[in-house]
């Protein structure tokens, strides 16, 4: 639970060496590249590796594949991703031009075959086509321009109107019919079609290298990575400068490395003016806590890591909306039989802790609540002697409620207040803190210690909420800190709805089962109504109740608690590295 140390590392040598350098760098992953050029030599060739994903999806498509070349001497994934992706742009050109002539034709249909004549021959006059409803005639009655109806039929009227310009007191849209004559335009849309399936041959031909291309794809990428990387570096023609940032503990790495190439390096630590991004680091069990946070913001690189905390209380939340042992364990069979696949990828293993944390706890909450699809076990039984969580007892699950609410922003503020480095900075935090364990106090009738809190609380947020400001304005902006009083209350009790749904899901669990028996017993198909009741109610209920815990248990954390632990927002550290690792 740490955001990680940067350097501004720095390299300098000759241009030969450039490439040499960006593919070792790729290789260590560990450092994100600064742009030092907008534009340089190598950024037509990076363009020209960005759609490699694209060009397999177009190879994948084509419905006939052909026998599969082999022999991997003879294949240069580089060249055939350039043909597949010019086969693909001139197959769209032509389809968008096949389209344009259909509908054009189909607009020239109705007013029969003719050739417009020249501007001198119409005296520069121009003739403007509609299509008018019978009832809209009158529109263009009204119009002193010269105009003719050519042709109608039992809805419209197609009319011809002469004018220099477009005439604007026509309200009626204008049919485009353009310049060329019917029969050209035909001709050319059976070129077209030629074309299109020249081009579609020359797809089927290039599918023979859709494995190759499939196994190489990885590489193609790390290509276009290192090509981009190439064009933000400062070339010139006999030297470059590539710049970065690396974790602080890898510099005396990337400084032996530059030794050993005879390279200039160069490394500085990070500074408030240079923004670095923000590298967070966990164990692999709370890696997923990074995507929950990053999901909605990164935090500032001189803030803190709030990975751990989002992903424990994620965890905890997401049980409490639940709120049933039935549930939790279709959850867990769920993630039993697609454990294998995402051990598949890298994204899935780093959600394997998230989600077996979830479903463990969902499934000891819900023994707590004593919640078995809805059903209570009886109290004699091993089951109902540890149901100890009475989810009916409003006053009580309030109050734990609004307990882990004031736990929850007191220790964001905690966190919050850690990361300043002078004393000075953190009081506004502590006061707030302060403010929250004493209105808490209040509502526990301890009026004396809640008091007294909360004035000690209002004092530090008056008078440290602008330190270095003049005495006026220090005032003023305390003040203004103050302001967020009411925000804070609600807050805490936004958290209200971990019972709020938590109930609900329960109320309708147990709703859903007195239909089922209602209707078993008072139907002679009861059984066969009854057991789709219960498997169409709890699937429901079921799926409102994950959506709930995502939705309401992402919000508490990205909302309420990054309101008041996270001063600033940063951007993501993203090294250079190959896409295969």
């Amino acid at each position: 639970m740490s955001i990680v140390k940067l350097s501004k590392v720095t390299f300098i040598g000759l241009a030969a060496d450039r490439e040499s350098l960006l593919t070792d760098l790729q290789k260590m992953g560990c450092l994100q590249i600064i742009p030092l050029a907008t534009e340089s030599m190598a950024t037509t060739e990076a363009k020209s590796t960005v759609g490699a994903r694209e060009a397999l999806q177009f190879l994948k498509t084509y419905p006939y594949r052909r026998r599969q070349e082999t022999n991997e001497q003879r294949f240069d994934p580089l060249a055939i991703e350039q043909k597949v992706l010019t086969v693909r742009d001139t197959l769209h050109k032509l389809e968008d031009e096949r389209d344009f002539l259909i509908k054009r034709l189909q607009d020239m249909q109705p007013w029969g075959d003719f050739v417009l004549p020249s501007l001198a021959e119409m005296g520069n006059y121009r003739l403007w086509f509609y299509v008018v409803a019978h009832h809209d005639l009158p529109k263009i009655t009204e119009f002193t321009a010269t105009w003719e109806i050519v042709r109608s039929d039992q809805r419209f009227c197609y009319v011809v109107v002469v004018s220099e310009d477009e005439p604007t007191d026509i309200t009626v849209p204008r049919v485009h019919l353009g310049d060329k004559p019917r029969e050209q335009l035909a001709a050319r849309l059976d070129d077209v079609y030629l074309a299109i399936e020249d081009t579609e041959a020359e797809r089927a031909a290039l599918t023979r290298w859709y494995e190759l291309f499939s196994r190489n794809i990885t590489r193609l990428e790390d290509r276009a990575a290192c090509l981009k990387a190439a064009s933000q570096a400062y070339n010139q023609e006999l030297a470059f400068a590539i710049q970065g940032w690396a974790a602080t503990e890898v510099v005396s790495t990337l400084n032996d490395y530059a030794e050993n190439h005879s390279l200039y390096f160069d490394a500085q630590d990070a500074t408030l003016e240079d923004h670095p991004p923000t590298f967070m680091r966990n164990h692999s069990w709370l890696a997923a806590g990074e995507d929950l946070v990053t999901f909605y913001m990164t935090p500032g690189y001189q803030t803190w890591d709030p990975s751990s905390v989002t992903f424990v209380s994620f965890v905890i939340f997401f049980a409490m909306i639940l709120a049933d042992a039935g549930y939790a364990a279709v959850l867990s069979l769920g993630l039993f039989m697609g454990w294998k696949k995402l051990g598949r990828s890298a994204s899935g293993l780093r959600m394997r802790p998230l989600l077996l944390s979830i479903a463990s706890a969902s499934v000891l909450f819900g023994i707590l609540m004593g919640s078995y699809f809805g059903v209570t076990p009886s109290s004699d039984s091993w089951l109902g002697k540890l149901h100890i969580i009475d989810m009916t007892n409003t006053n009580r699950m309030m109050a734990l409620s609004v307990a882990i609410g004031v736990f929850h922003i007191v220790l964001a503020n905690v966190m919050n207040a850690s990361c300043y480095p002078h004393w000075q900075q953190r009081l506004p935090s502590i006061g707030w803190i302060s403010i929250i364990i004493g209105a808490s106090a209040l509502a526990l009738s301890l009026v004396t210690v809640g008091t007294v809190l909360m004035v000690i609380g209002a004092l530090l947020i008056l008078v440290f909420s602008a330190p270095n400001e003049k005495p006026l304005a220090r005032c003023l902006q305390g003040l203004l800190g103050l302001t967020r009083l009411s925000g804070a209350m609600g807050d805490i009790l936004s958290y209200l709805r971990l019972f709020a749904l938590g109930l609900g899901s329960a109320s309708l669990s147990i709703e859903f089962n007195r239909m089922a028996v209602g209707v078993y017993e008072g139907s002679p198909v009861g059984l066969v109504l009854a057991i789709l009741i219960l498997l169409l109610g709890h699937s429901v209920n079921l799926i409102l109740g994950v959506a709930s815990g995502v939705i309401h248990g992402l919000r508490l954390n990205v909302i309420e608690f990054f309101n008041w632990g996270l001063a600033e927002e940063g951007t993501l550290y993203k090294p250079f590295k190959q896409i295969g690792d």
